[in-house]
């Protein structure tokens, strides 16, 4: 009949868990899983895969076995120390934006941002119509940046706008 619900007698088993979410909610999601002991497959989308940001705040201990997707380097793990996009980008940090927040991926990202728009104003040249702004923003081929991680590149056209 139309409008009832089945229930079964089993319990509901959700074995996986996404997080959309800012890092604040993000760190509350992770702290509430483990407090209620569920152990999903558990993934930490772009907006809240930092160290810094999400995984300290909620705790290292109960953050272990999360898998988080990235695309840039994170600043607060070791093995870019001696990276040399790295030391460039903290030695800018440290110059343009000493009171910023160096543990999070947004101070990488904000200046991915500003070097994807250098290239495009590169591209430019002394045209800097809006038309041909937009014409050269819509036209990067596999444009590498120091902070982004190996094989990924920025890729735009005129008919495909997501950069990654």
């Amino acid at each position: 009949m139309l409008g009832e619900t089945a229930i079964s007698d089993r319990p509901l088993r959700i074995e996986y868990c996404q997080v959309i979410t800012i890092p604040k909610f993000a760190a509350q999601a992770i702290k509430k899983v483990a407090e209620i002991g569920w152990k999903p497959f558990h993934l930490l989308v772009r907006i809240s895969n930092s160290v810094g940001s999400t995984l300290k705040p909620a705790g290292p201990e109960i953050s272990e076995g999360i898998i988080s997707t990235a695309f840039a380097k994170d600043p607060t793990d070791p093995q870019w120390m001696d990276d040399p996009a790295y030391r460039a980008w903290a030695a800018f940090v440290d110059k343009y934006y000493p009171n910023g927040d160096q543990m999070t991926t947004f101070t990488v990202v904000g200046h991915l941002f500003a070097q994807t728009l250098v290239e495009v104003l590169k591209q430019c040249g002394d045209d800097l119509t809006p038309e041909n702004t937009m014409r050269q923003a819509a036209n990067l081929h596999a444009l590498q940046l120091g902070m982004l991680l190996a094989g990924i590149t920025l890729n735009v056209a005129p008919s495909d706008f997501v950069p990654l």
